[in-house]
């Protein structure tokens, strides 16, 4: 029988519209968590996919002696710590592996080469002008490998396969690796510059589909002509004027960019959390204000791009963004309260948000049970998972005697489409083999497998490439949404097999070359992803 509301009284007809809303309102819950290793040893400051299924991960040289040995009874030079400040995490087989870098590592910066070698930029004290190449076996160093000191630098590949190193504490500059003769100005950095708490560090930089670079520093943006070192555009401050960046640390990404032609229909970038103004300060005091709960989002494309405010479910700082292969957003890790900084950051929020960019709703997802505050991290892996790891406030390994100890664990965050009862729908890929070769442009033919009914409409293919990520920005992260996917003819090959007809990305501006994870997705829902290599 019909509840009716004729005959209640006033307050409880109120009690119970109020109800009735907050049901509505109510976001679903979903995804799930588990720990993959109690310990790597070391705190997981710095993550990096690579090609092969591997995670380079480290965190700084001085934290103190890690838990974790270096290989072979070796010890750095001219030192008694015979621990190791980097490891090699096996995404398949779950295990890890000791590495020797020599420099200081901390706060630095890095992106995959196009020959998936990592080079990784910048860094603390002895670090801050060394160049460290990583692909399958060591760090490589080299000294002086930059001309600036890069200490919370932001890098970014380059359609011709270098790097752009961006910033950095009092580097108001840039330049590129391989390394060129002398930095550039970049006059934006120093406008964008707080005397106090600087929050234009790690700046947050995606490369735009004509070449030039959009680039965000505490509340401001400019579209960068990188090649001729001029200000193409500069677009409005963010409403509310609050910083973004570190140390009052929010995150952002650059949403699904779907190929249409040569070219990308829109070209929008989300930002996410963060700090007050005047909290860094705050912080310093043991006052701590409480996270923003907005996010900015911007149209590039538009003839005159304006900021479109959203409000998150969650107040959020330290947050990482990650973008999933249905083009879904996950923010995850984090603090309500505070800035980034040793001690400056108070009550983790321990549930992720999935953000569906399409109708731009929030859903609230199940929590973890371990707090990832300062110098968490989080990188997408092939099979769909989110790896995280992460979390030292302090300026040494703190396990005892502390609010927020040292976390040494992996988990693995698994968003709700690898629930077992959406098995049925999840596709595999048979075609292209697994370290593919594609040239940009060319007809790309996917051959998949789903068990169940295929809905041709809502079939796409995407391609994600594996990001640096550090301090809640994951530097390098894109997603294409290849043309001739979504609402294309799907061909039923029989034996629960199909095939679609795709583009390969036109041009090295929309996705530089190197190294892709593709995925195809079916009602949301991704297969495991493939390796292919742009060239």
């Amino acid at each position: 029988m019909a509840l009716s509301t004729c005959f209640l009284p006033h307050r409880l007809l109120l009690i119970f519209f109020l109800l009735l809303l907050l049901a509505q309102r109510s976001p679903a819950t979903g995804g799930s968590w588990s720990v993959l290793m109690p310990s790597i040893g070391i705190s997981a400051m710095h993550m990096q996919l690579l090609p092969n299924d591997r995670v380079v991960i480290y965190d700084r040289t001085d934290f103190g002696v890690s838990n974790i040995s270096l290989p072979n009874g070796k010890c750095r030079p001219n030192s008694t710590d015979c621990s190791a400040h980097s490891v090699e995490y096996d995404s398949v087989s779950n295990s890890v592996r000791p590495l020797m870098v020599l420099t200081n590592v901390w706060c630095s910066s890095g992106s995959l080469m196009p020959d998936g070698r990592l080079v990784q930029t910048g860094g603390n004290d002895y670090g801050e002008r060394v160049v460290r190449v990583y692909k399958s076996c060591d760090w490589q160093e080299t000294p002086n490998g930059l001309n600036e000191h890069r200490w919370y630098a932001t890098n970014h590949i380059l359609p011709d396969g270098r790097q752009i190193i961006i910033g950095g504490r009092s580097a108001f500059n840039y330049e590129f690796y391989p390394k060129t003769e002398g930095a550039l100005g970049l006059p934006f950095l120093v406008q964008t510059n707080d005397p106090l708490s600087e929050n234009n560090l790690y700046p947050f930089v995606f490369l735009y589909p004509d070449g030039n670079l959009f680039i965000f520093a505490n509340n401001r943006a400019i579209l960068f002509d990188y090649s001729k070192n001029i200000v193409l555009k500069t677009y409005p401050t963010m409403p509310g004027g609050h910083p973004r960046n570190y140390p009052s640390t929010g995150s952002a990404v650059l949403l699904p960019l779907r190929i249409k032609g040569a070219t990308v229909d829109g070209f929008e970038v989300l930002v996410c959390g963060g700090a007050p103004k005047g909290a860094f300060d705050n912080a310093k005091k043991r006052v701590f204000d409480g996270a923003l709960d907005t996010c900015g989002r911007i149209k590039l494309s538009d003839p005159n791009p304006q900021w479109v405010m959203e409000t998150m479910p969650l107040a959020r700082v330290m947050g990482d963004m990650v973008l999933l292969p249905n083009g879904h957003v996950l923010i995850i890790n984090g603090a309500s309260a505070g800035t980034a900084g040793w001690e400056m950051g108070m009550n983790p929020v321990l549930s992720p948000v999935v953000y569906q960019p399409d109708n731009h709703r929030f859903e609230l997802q199940n929590p973890s049970t371990k707090p990832r505050v300062y110098h968490s991290t989080a990188v997408l892996l092939r099979d769909g998972r989110v790896l995280v790891g992460g979390s030292n406030p302090h300026n040494k390994y703190e396990f005892t005697n502390a609010l927020y100890p040292t976390e040494l664990s992996l988990e693995a965050f698994s968003p709700s489409y690898l629930d077992t009862n959406s098995s049925g729908l999840r596709p595999g890929i048979i075609l292209p083999a697994t370290n593919s070769r594609i040239r940009y442009g060319e007809r790309l033919v996917v051959v998949f497998t789903v068990e169940g009914v295929v809905d041709p409409s809502s079939v796409s293919v995407t391609m994600v490439a594996p990001s640096f990520n550090t301090h809640s920005f994951s530097m390098n992260q894109r997603l294409l949404v290849l043309d001739g996917g979504l609402g294309s003819k799907i061909v039923n090959l029989g034996r629960s097999k199909y095939q679609v007809v795709v583009r390969a990305p036109p041009s090295g501006n929309i996705a530089p070359a190197g190294n892709y994870l593709l995925f195809v997705v079916h009602k949301e829902i991704p297969s495991p992803g493939i390796w292919v290599q742009i060239q």
